[in-house]
């Protein structure tokens, strides 16, 4: 029996269970950092699989790292948890974290003979603070030699764009005062708040297409009769590189720093979590999980052959500048609904989401194989 087939027997008897945890997920999602029974419940299947399960790690209570293997290059499969607020998993890590921890226990038998060292890594906070970042600057990827991960999505692309991200929170401060009775005693934190809306509505007109600025109002005050004294907004400011990043993030300040000067309000802008950086896709892995994807009936897109197009972002993105990575998004079969609609996190638990775990697992187990087998590693790295 090759490799291959033994890889998949063993992802076989798992499936079941991976089946049931990713349905668990689902009718329970915790938010990043939160995870606890999540990372909890995935610690122990990896566990009972037969990996040596630090738990938690690298400092975050939700993370965790479950290794094989003694000797020879260390691959990282990332294993997402977090959930939406109010769309639970409408971004689908039930999927991702089921096909991680599929993909892990498809190939523990295997380490030794293969000559690796394999971590499933499951990290926490991927949708807003960037938990992977954390497990970057805490050393979890030094030294790595490859690392990979799925993502359910509306189309079958093996690399995908993602864009860099700042996420940024805004205040603004002003004076209340009786709207009608003394209003020219007051100074209106909404007014710059809307103003600072316009200002980016504005600028949008003159950023490339690749750009994404969007944002809300979360506060914007209590009571109409009440000149708003304090307002916030939070906004996600993406580009296609990190370098431009840098470009366009002073001027989305410059739109807020306008509205406080405008309104006589005073503000403060800060980011919030971690920059997310831009994707780079190594292609010989890349390479090798789209002939494994076709090898399980799914054929899988190349960007350069699609329609342009962007997409989000992820922290991904920062372990892919750190480590030779893949991040291949696999198709749910459910457009028009696509990522972050509640319908769509539904739809991750049906028979289309179940063949994405198996799909997405063995994809990455066989990749792992090749690269072992064939002995690829000094050929990573070249993007």
């Amino acid at each position: 029996m090759d490799t291959k087939t033994r890889a998949e027997r063993s992802f076989d008897q798992a499936q079941p269970d991976l089946e049931q945890l990713s349905q668990w997920m689902y009718d329970n999602p915790e938010l990043g950092y939160e995870e606890f029974e999540t990372s909890l419940r995935m610690a122990e299947m990896l566990s009972a699989g037969g990996f040596a399960v630090e738990y938690p790690a690298y400092g975050l209570d939700t993370a965790f790292a479950a290794r094989a293997g003694t000797s020879g290059p260390e691959v990282i499969i990332c294993a997402e948890m977090d959930a939406l607020p109010e769309v639970g998993q409408a971004c689908g890590h039930n999927i991702i974290a089921t096909a991680g921890i599929g993909a892990g226990l498809a190939l523990i038998d295997l380490v030794d003979e293969l000559g690796i060292r394999l971590t499933v890594l499951g990290t926490p906070a991927e949708e807003h603070t960037g938990g992977k970042v954390d497990l970057i600057n805490a050393g979890a990827f030094k030294g790595a030699a490859a690392s990979m991960m799925i993502h359910p999505a509306v189309k079958d692309i093996v690399d995908p764009q993602f864009l860099a991200i700042a996420h940024i929170e805004v205040d603004f401060y002003g004076k209340p005062s009786h709207a009608s009775a003394e209003p020219a005693l007051g100074i209106n934190a909404l007014d710059a708040a809307v103003l600072a809306y316009m200002n980016v509505a504005t600028l949008r007109q003159q950023i490339l297409d690749s750009d994404r600025i969007h944002g809300i109002i979360t506060r914007g005050g209590a009571a109409p009769n009440v000149i708003p004294a304090h307002t916030t907004m939070v906004f996600n400011v993406r580009s296609a590189t990190d370098e431009r990043l840098d470009e366009l993030f002073p001027k989305v300040e410059a739109c807020f720093a306008a509205a406080a000067l405008a309104t006589g309000c005073t503000y403060e802008i800060r980011e919030s979590g971690h920059r997310y950086k831009d994707l780079r896709t190594d292609s010989v892995i890349a390479d090798l999980f789209e002939q494994n994807s076709e090898e399980l009936g799914r054929t899988m897109n190349r960007l350069a052959d699609l329609e342009p197009s962007t997409s989000g972002s992820t922290d991904m993105g920062n372990v892919s500048h750190e480590v030779p990575a893949i991040h291949p998004m696999i198709d749910l079969n459910c457009y028009p609904t696509v990522n972050h609609q509640p319908e769509f996190a539904a739809h991750t638990v049906t028979d289309d989401g179940k063949r994405i775990i198996r799909d997405g697992a063995l994809a990455m187990a066989w990749t792992v194989i090749d690269l072992a087998v064939d002995d690829r590693w000094d050929d990573l790295g070249q993007h």
